[in-house]
């Protein structure tokens, strides 16, 4: 039975009072229908209302929650049977569209972010990540199996590699078929929400992974969506001309139609309104900016621009907490500066200055070309005059992938678990956690898991079981991270200051924390030496406890049984400074101390 359309109701198939009102944009549609199973699928008994600017709507009282549908669009000859751009559930990435209203039972109302200063971000892939039999990809209800692991682990934000219906049931995710739509071989949009929920409650925030830059290919009924296209391109929601071209197909959205802009802006606000997220991190940015994603000479797009700062202006307005990152990985301080000063206005970016150079020098196979320089500058490094505009890592699924493997995995072809393998991962994983800037971690890094990243491999937990320890490490240092535990609040700070830089030795050590901040010392041994009674210049004024040793054999067996200790303080320049720090450090070793009292 059609009803009076509710002109509020906005897109897609939205249900009020027991009256649902369907609305979709097809401008060039002669006829558009609504087909499903509350008019035993009958094609012509239920016409839409053609409204302004190509939009056309109707309701219907017998359509309720839980009704599978698709719209039939009538163009010349053409009769396109198409599922809802705006759905919000599907049977399947080409099957229906399913009217779902998202009303869920939500107890987070007291969880926010932590600050950004404070983050860890762990990244995960849904299908991977605790999948448990072979037969099926993981699921939201296998994640939240995990969430005590990671909330005893310290994490305390969680960011998912794209959860959009997409082709098949096995993904990275990169590949969205229906943006709207929550993959349904993961639970779809209820076990999303409890997924959420359940993370909100272990005190872990969550930030969703979206891809604004393509979409598709395949699976993709907005292809050519209301019979309408050019140049034999994809229609009305992409560009149908050479800026369709992306690496992942002709698919690249039409920034420059408001129609399309306001598309991923509604996109964008309803994993936060609806699924209450965190954040968002915007995959490959740098193609919405650019046709050729920055590469050499290449076209900006200037609306792609428009439509990304647009987005991060409503979303700062509207929900100050919420943390957009970029993944642009071009370097560019254009994409985290202020929208007041120019800028797109993201949060933070990944760092390509941080995660390149790190791995280089990890994976260096000679001690003595090993570049200290590049470490220093990767820690320097910052965006916007803000050392948190930045996502520091040295894994990520990008860079486990395609190519590449996990830091062990590279530093020691087929044997990831080896002693110099660990080691070395080790470093990386404690200069991540140290440095300036937002600390990420990819799953199973915490246990050496090795080779590479594929979206049909769980990962292992086995070597969980075998390298706990690690584990326990990496707990360590992100409780002291986060201020779970007390006296380094410095690593929560601004302040970098390089204080000993040997490239002999290659030893290095650096300071977090302003004179008002609980100092934290770090120091690095990038080479395959043991030092013993080995000097640095210190402050007349502190005293430095150690608190963590990397390399303690409680760890890991592999590990060290050097005999370190809290810095001892002498009284002769060392570094320009009038007293020397002495300590042991392990070959590979990392040390990581706090002030312990002030003396005059």
């Amino acid at each position: 039975m059609q009803t009076t359309i509710e002109k509020s109701a906005g897109m897609g198939a939205v249900l009020l009072d027991g009256v649902t009102t369907f609305r979709v944009w097809a401008p060039n549609a002669d006829k558009v229908y609504v087909t499903g199973d509350f008019n035993n699928w009958q094609e012509t008994d239920f016409a839409l209302e053609a409204e302004e600017n190509g939009y056309w709507a109707g309701a219907s009282a017998d359509a309720q929650e839980g009704d599978e549908y698709k719209y039939i669009i009538h163009n010349g000859e053409q009769k396109l049977f198409r599922n809802d751009p705006y759905a919000f559930e599907m049977t399947n990435s080409n099957g229906n569209s399913i009217i779902r209203s998202l009303g869920f039972d939500w107890d987070d109302e007291a969880f926010e972010i932590a600050d950004w200063n404070k983050l860890v971000i762990y990244e995960l892939h849904v299908g991977t990540f605790n999948r448990k039999d072979p037969d099926r990809v993981g699921t939201f209800e296998d994640v939240i199996e995990k969430l005590p692991y990671l909330q005893e682990l310290g994490i305390n934000c969680i960011e998912l590699l794209p959860v959009a219906e997409f082709a098949g049931g096995i993904s990275w995710g990169y590949n969205p078929a229906q943006p709207f739509a929550v993959e349904t071989d993961y639970g779809g949009p209820d076990g999303f929400a409890k997924l959420v929920n359940e993370a909100h409650q272990h005190g872990i925030a969550v930030i969703m992974d979206v891809v604004y830059n393509h979409f598709g290919p395949s699976d993709v009924d907005l292809w050519q969506f209301d019979g309408w296209s050019a140049n034999e391109k994809g229609g009305i929601y992409f560009y149908n001309d050479h800026r369709s071209t992306t690496p992942w197909g002709d698919t690249r959205p039409d920034y420059g139609r408001p129609e399309v802009r306001q598309y991923l802006r509604d996109n964008a606000l309803m994993w936060i309104e609806k699924y209450h997220c965190d954040g968002l991190r915007m995959d490959a940015t740098s193609y919405i900016r650019y046709e050729g994603g920055g590469l050499g000479a290449d076209t900006a797009i200037d609306e792609g621009n428009q439509m990304m700062r647009d987005i991060n202006q409503e979303l700062q307005a509207k929900y100050p907490k919420v943390l957009t990152i970029a993944e642009d990985l071009k370097g560019d301080e254009f994409v985290t500066n202020g929208i007041a000063y120019g800028g797109i206005g993201y949060g933070a970016q990944w760092d390509m200055h941080f995660v390149h150079p790190v791995r280089e020098v990890l994976q260096n196979t000679s001690d003595d070309g090993r570049d200290l320089q590049k470490i220093v500058d990767a820690l320097e490094h910052t965006y916007s005059g803000n050392v948190f505009k930045r996502v520091v890592y040295t894994e990520s699924h990008d860079e486990v992938a395609n190519g590449k493997a996990r830091v062990p995995e590279e530093i020691q072809p087929g044997d990831a678990e080896s002693e110099f393998a660990k080691r070395r991962a080790i470093l990386g994983m404690v200069l991540t956690l140290t440095a300036p800037g937002i600390p990420m971690l990819f799953q199973g890094q915490e246990f050496i898991e090795d080779e590479y990243f594929q979206d049909t491999e769980a990962l292992d937990w086995d070597k969980h079981d075998r390298h706990q320890g690690i584990a326990q490490l990496l707990g360590d240092i992100i409780r002291l991270r986060t201020g779970a535990l007390e006296g380094a609040n410095g690593l929560n700070g601004q302040h970098l200051q390089i204080i000993h830089f040997n490239t002999e030795t290659k030893v290095l050590a650096y300071k977090r924390g302003g004179a008002e901040e609980e100092q934290v010392l770090v120091i690095l041994n990038f080479r395959n030496q043991d030092y013993t009674d080995y000097g640095i210049g210190i402050d007349a004024n502190k005293n430095w406890k150690l608190r963590i040793n990397a390399d303690w054999k409680g760890y890991d067996e592999a590990l060290s049984d050097l005999e370190v200790r809290d810095l001892v303080k002498e009284e002769r320049e060392t570094d320009g400074k009038p007293f020397t720090g002495v300590f042991n450090i392990p070959s590979y070793g990392a040390l990581i101390y706090t002030v312990s009292e002030t003396e005059g």
